[in-house]
């Protein structure tokens, strides 16, 4: 039983961000994750958008951790973080068709504490078996152009409808549409529902439903206009991008980005031929 998934998040929700030298910076959002090796030692996660890892061009990058002061508030302390190596390859693990990837990371023991577990990522019958669709709220996390909730760095907590029919199975529509606006800043934070009690279809008894969904990617443009409507990437691929941690040959679906989430591949195409600023 997850006490309150929103709280957890948001203790687990951090900004990555790296300045460029001119003055400007880019910004992404992350989450943590324990995901212990497979001897069983302890290992802290960073899961984000691949593409965010990607436009940092540096070898560093900062992640914006927070500790607790004894009089109860809080103080944000930013830890640099190597991304890629001397040669300038890059350090963390990334999907082979979706925009996720992973990088295993040193947190202060007190931070390392909020990652949150694997299980709580929606597995393959998650949503069908919470009837989970078109119109249902989710909430996501992020820190848009930058932004976050007060200066000890929290993120932005914010919600928006599920978009899109059919959502299941994640292999046949790996994204789903969320009806609200990203901002850039917003990709790679998680996309989780907390709602309460819902029965399950031949459960006696309702249960609370609380899980993550996915990581924010992308917001959808099409010739130059905004929908405001976010694209989110099934928790599936996050779990297999945790599995290439320790194994690189590990099984995991490679589809191609055109495949149909909207009314056909064409229309799928157009909604992905987005800003990679996000």
């Amino acid at each position: 039983m997850i006490a309150d998934l929103a709280v957890e998040l948001i203790h687990a929700t951090v900004q990555i961000e790296q300045p460029l030298g001119d003055g400007t910076r880019t910004v992404g959002t992350g989450f943590l994750i324990n995901a212990p090796t497979l001897d069983g030692q302890p290992r802290t996660v960073l899961v984000t958008a691949n593409h965010v890892l990607q436009r940092m061009p540096n070898a560093q990058a900062r992640i914006g951790f927070r500790i607790a002061n004894p009089d109860g508030s809080w103080r944000y302390a930013p830890q640099k973080f190597e991304i890629r190596d001397a040669d300038g390859a890059p350090r963390w693990t990334k999907h082979p068709s979706r925009d996720v990837a992973a990088i295993s990371i040193s947190a202060p023991e007190e931070f390392a504490k909020a990652a949150i577990p694997t299980d709580w990522l929606a597995g393959e019958e998650t949503f069908s078996s919470y009837s989970v669709g078109a119109g249902d709220q989710m909430m996501a996390l992020g820190f848009p152009r930058g932004l976050s909730a007060n200066p000890a760095g929290f993120p932005i907590l914010r919600a928006g409808r599920v978009a899109s029919f059919p959502l299941a199975p994640a292999a046949a529509f790996p994204t789903f549409l969320l009806d609200f606006t990203v901002f850039p800043g917003n990709s790679g934070g998680p996309v989780f529902m907390a709602e309460g009690a819902r029965r399950r279809p031949g459960a006696p008894e309702s249960q609370e439903v609380q899980f993550i969904a996915g990581l924010l990617t992308q917001q959808v443009e099409l010739n130059n206009e905004r929908l405001e409507i976010g694209i989110v990437t099934h928790a599936r691929y996050i779990r297999e991008t945790l599995a290439l941690l320790d194994n690189p040959l590990a099984e995991v679906t490679v589809a191609a980005a055109g495949e149909a989430q909207v009314g056909g591949a064409k229309a799928a195409s157009a909604l992905e031929a987005v800003s990679d600023d996000y």
